[in-house]
C-alpha cells in the first residue's frame, strides 16, 4: 500500500493498525469486492471463464466483527461468480478467538464452494486439532521455514513434516516464499505441489497479471 508522500508500507505494518482502529473491515470488504471484480473483468475479457482463481486473506478481526457470510454472497451475485473461483486465506489466530464462529463462518463459505487455506502454517499456534476439526483444504507453508532451507537441515526437516501431515489428512499444500528454480525442485521432490513467490512472479497490477494469465494459457 502506498502512503500519500508514494512510500510502500508493508502489510506487516499497516495491518495491525486498520484492525485495532476497526479499519479492517471496510479494507477486507474493499479487498474482496476488487478480487471479484477483477475475476469477472478477466473474464469479460476472455470471453468466457477466464481459469483464474482468486486467493483472499480475510483478518480475524473481520471474522468476529463482520457478516462474512453475506458479503461473500452479495460479492458473487454482484458479480455473477460462484464461490470455487475462490480461495479464503486465514491465519492460525482466526482459529482460537472465537472457534465456534469462525466454524460456522467457514462452513457457511464452504457451503457457497469456496476453498479454505490456513495461511502462514507453522508460525502461530499450531494446534493439530484444528487441522481435524474445521474444514480445512490448503496449508500453505510459512516463508520463514522455505526461505534458507537449502542451507538448513532443520528447515527441510520442518517441511518435510508439514507435507507429510498435510498428505495423511488429505491437505494440498502451498509453500510460500519460493524465489529460486532449484528451492521450486526440492520443494517438488519433497511433494510440494503448489507454490508462490518472486520465482514466479513479483507483486503485479491486474492488467500485467491478467498478461501473465493469457500468455500461460496460450
Amino acid at each position: 500500500m502506498d502512503d500519500a508522500r508514494g512510500e510502500n508500507i508493508s502489510p506487516v505494518d499497516f495491518i495491525p493498525v486498520a484492525e485495532e482502529s476497526g479499519l479492517i473491515v471496510p479494507l477486507g470488504r474493499w479487498a474482496m469486492a476488487e478480487a471479484g471484480r477483477t475475476l469477472a473483468e478477466w473474464d469479460r475479457r476472455a470471453g468466457t471463464d477466464c481459469g483464474a482463481r482468486m486467493a483472499v486473506n480475510l483478518s480475524a478481526v473481520q471474522l468476529q466483527r463482520d457478516n462474512v457470510e453475506a458479503m461473500f454472497a452479495a460479492i458473487l451475485a454482484q458479480y455473477g461468480l460462484t464461490g470455487d473461483r475462490f480461495t479464503i486465506e486465514l491465519t492460525e489466530s482466526a482459529f482460537i478467538v472465537d472457534p465456534d464462529r469462525t466454524l460456522c463462518t467457514m462452513l457457511a463459505l464452504k457451503e457457497m464452494g469456496a476453498a479454505i487455506a490456513m495461511d502462514d502454517f507453522g508460525t502461530g499456534y499450531s494446534n493439530l486439532a484444528y487441522l481435524q476439526k474445521l474444514p480445512i483444504d490448503k496449508l500453505k507453508i510459512d516463508r520463514s521455514f522455505i526461505t534458507g532451507m537449502l542451507a538448513d537441515r532443520d528447515k527441510v526437516a520442518i517441511v518435510r513434516a508439514i507435507l507429510s501431515l498435510a498428505q495423511a489428512l488429505g491437505l494440498r499444500t502451498t509453500a510460500e516464499g519460493i524465489e529460486t528454480q532449484e528451492l521450486e525442485h526440492t520443494l517438488v521432490a519433497l511433494g510440494c505441489a503448489f507454490g508462490q513467490g518472486y520465482f514466479y512472479s513479483r507483486p503485479i497490477d491486474a492488467d500485467a497479471a491478467y498478461a501473465l494469465l493469457v500468455a500461460r494459457n496460450a
